[in-house]
């Protein structure tokens, strides 16, 4: 299986090194302008695309690793190609790009796949399965927190313009809202207020969103780019109807559970003692890829899950704007 990256920066260095640690060949990268991929492609003894079409002709499946703004065009222009595709976060900047390429993947019959890298977290992962076998019931409140400084970059900072990034909804929290949905399902209701100012050396950025899901559940999502360099801080909250779980930076347990007894109250059980990760979770997140589409098996995010996390975002950062709550329809795709 050969591989071509789109883009050269923080993502496509960060997907290269995990497509090394598959059997896959990583033939190149594709970048704008193409010197920026020089260094990557010597690393990894690949060659420099000089454009689109010079890749698609030699590789069988492209990872999107470019701005935002530029997944529409590119995922059309792979699936036509007949490529499988695997789409950084967020899927699309609206609904309907991210229907539509969902529709052009169906009809070429290729496989789409969205990064959202948060599933593939060992901490989130185990909380992910023990709310799934019954271990704390049913889940009733999800309090998810991701807190950073604002994306930095030399030149041409597209996280900061909002037509680019889609802004730190889109771009950050998306992270959470597609977790909480994958805990708890789909969300029938997001209400959101936000707080942005500039500041002389920053901007500020910071925002509460909290999600009414269909069975009830209700999450709370906080997300900010206000903290300075190189601060980055998350945290993970999930009660249900017998026990909590729990993940928090400052905890010397990575992932704490408590369970209720019958007469005995709150009774900690084994937490997950915290460690150095085993894996960088890019690399369980591509090798998961790479072992959907060579052995036909589904992947632990699809693009109908892109989809649903990119129309809660949008539902977000509407409901902050306009001040009130805003009803999600049901998506076809996830039907």
């Amino acid at each position: 299986m050969r591989i071509g990256i789109i883009g050269a920066g923080a993502m496509g260095s960060t997907h290269a090194a995990g497509w090394a640690q598959t059997p896959a060949t990583l033939c190149g990268f594709l970048a704008d302008p193409p010197a920026e991929a020089r260094a990557l492609a010597a690393r990894y003894q690949a060659q420099v695309f000089p454009n689109l079409e010079a890749l698609l002709a030699a590789v069988d499946v492209v990872d999107v690793c470019a701005p935002t703004h530029l997944h529409y065009p590119l995922v059309l222009q792979a699936a036509a190609a007949g490529k499988h595709i695997i789409c950084e976060k967020p899927l699309a900047l609206s609904v309907a790009h991210g229907q539509a390429m969902i529709a052009a993947c169906r009809q070429a019959c290729v496989r789409l796949f969205v990064a959202h890298v948060v599933r593939f977290f060992p901490e989130y992962a185990s909380a992910q399965a023990a709310v799934a076998q019954g271990e704390i019931g049913q889940p009733a409140v999800i309090r998810l927190s991701r807190a950073s400084y604002q994306p930095q970059k030399p030149v041409g900072n597209w996280f900061l313009d909002p037509d680019k990034s889609g802004g730190m909804m889109l771009d950050l929290m998306v992270h959470d809202f597609d977790y909480a949905r994958w805990i708890a399902g789909d969300v029938a209701r997001v209400y959101a207020r936000s707080l942005q100012q500039q500041q002389p050396e920053a901007a500020v950025d910071y925002a509460l969103a909290i999600l009414t899901h269909r069975n009830g559940a209700i999450s709370h999502i906080e997300g900010s780019w206000a903290y300075p360099p190189p601060t980055f801080r998350t945290r993970l909250e999930i009660a249900g109807s017998d026990g909590l779980i729990e993940c928090h930076p400052d905890h010397t347990l990575a992932l704490a559970t408590y369970l209720r007894q019958a007469g005995a109250g709150d009774v900690p059980d084994v937490g997950v003692p915290g460690s150095p990760m085993l894996e960088n979770p890019y690399t369980t997140e591509i090798k998961a890829f790479y072992t959907a589409i060579t052995q036909g098996l589904p992947a632990r995010v699809s693009a109908a899950d892109g989809l649903a996390a990119l129309q809660i975002a949008l539902a977000a950062r509407e409901s902050a704007q306009r001040g009130v709550a805003i009803d999600l329809p049901r998506l076809p795709e996830l039907e």
